[in-house]
């Protein structure tokens, strides 16, 4: 992808409007060539427009290059590394990850698996009917980029981030083995983001900020993707969804992680040894994480223009699941704390993670 995107935008005279146009800059002149199919020219262009240099936050150009600083990056393996350096403790995650990326891919994998494997999730189901068939999305914290994929259907345009180079060469050898080329992999990390601010419909980020040093200060990064009238999609940890999977650390820290019981992933991943033990690690063995109550998150989201709209479980007693772009009918403290004691039996039993979205206010 990284270099059908250099040979097609160098070759190529037409532009691809963009929603925010702080992060594209002058590319000079271009001329058109009759080998570069148009669909080719107009991804590719949407892909650079939706990146930024990490270092100043400004356009890049097609060989990966800053116009503006003089910042040069490399694409090694079609994955773009915008990462600039970063604190102790991510680089500590991303060591982490880096020795088994999470989640793994199975031997005989294809597209067809990824899909119905995606859609035992009725919130995968719900979010894929929520999303326009025409989104730009990122996705913050992609791993090995199997929602990325998924999500990378009609005609969205799909980034996947991540700040682990591994677990993105895995996402971009099954993009290529699947057939999917609206999806771009990149590295980079929320410290300095080498994304465009403001060009994203929908910002998707799960189960990652929790696992940063200051989650409320991540928070307020990704919460700058997002455009005006967009969507975010945030999940983490539940305070108290969580205590199941805390209660099973503390036996699994007593045996040295040779017994963890009455967990249901491990049970099912038995005859997979590569993915229970990247389940294991992530669980129960992970270097940095926090909690979060569902008024916590929605104090993220008043703090940075982010209107609430619902959660996932819900939070309102009794409601059936349905559309998650949807604002919620009501938004009750006392309600909220006793559906989140619900959630622990709920969530409990696959860690705990409970999902908030929100819509990034017009002004």
């Amino acid at each position: 992808m990284a270099k059908r995107l250099r040979k097609a935008v160098v070759a190529s005279t037409g532009r691809v409007s963009v929603r925010n146009r702080d992060c594209v800059g002058r590319r000079g002149d271009r001329r058109s060539a009759s080998s570069v199919r148009l669909f080719d020219i107009l991804t590719v262009n949407t892909f650079l427009e939706l990146l930024a240099c990490p270092a100043c936050r400004k356009a890049l150009a097609p060989d990966w290059s800053c116009p503006a600083c003089g910042a040069r990056y490399e694409a090694p393996d079609g994955v773009p590394n915008l990462r600039v350096s970063g604190d102790s403790m991510t680089d500590l995650v991303r060591r982490f990850y880096e020795e088994s990326p999470f989640p793994g891919y199975p031997p005989r994998d294809s597209l067809s698996w990824l899909r119905a494997r995606a859609e035992r999730s009725e919130f995968v189901r719900l979010l894929d009917q929520a999303i326009p068939g025409d989104a730009r999305i990122v996705e913050i914290g992609c791993g090995t980029g199997q929602m990325s994929l998924y999500l990378a259907r009609a005609e969205r345009v799909v980034i996947g981030a991540d700040l682990t180079r591994g677990a993105l060469q895995l996402g971009a050898a099954a993009a290529k083995r699947f057939g999917l080329d609206r999806v771009q992999f990149v590295e980079t990390d929320l410290q300095h983001p080498g994304l465009c601010s403001g060009a994203f419909d929908v910002v998707y980020s799960s189960g990652v900020l929790h696992h940063t040093p200051n989650p409320r200060s991540s928070f307020s990064r990704i919460a700058q993707l997002v455009r005006p009238g967009g969507i975010i999609v945030l999940g983490v940890y539940n305070s108290f969804a969580r205590i199941p999977l805390r209660l099973r650390r503390v036996l699994a820290r007593w045996s040295r992680y040779r017994w963890i019981p009455f967990d249901p992933i491990l049970h099912d991943r038995r005859n997979e040894p590569a993915r229970r033990e990247a389940w294991r690690r992530d669980q129960y063995q992970n270097p940095e994480e926090h909690r979060h109550t569902l008024a916590e998150v929605q104090k993220w989201f008043d703090e940075n223009g982010i209107d609430y709209m619902r959660a996932y479980p819900t939070a309102l007693m009794g409601e059936e699941p349905g559309d998650l772009f949807a604002y919620a009918s009501d938004n009750w403290l006392p309600e909220a704390w006793l559906a989140q004691l619900a959630w622990i039996p709920q969530l409990g039993k696959e860690g705990g993670l409970f999902v908030t979205i929100g819509q990034r206010r017009q002004s």
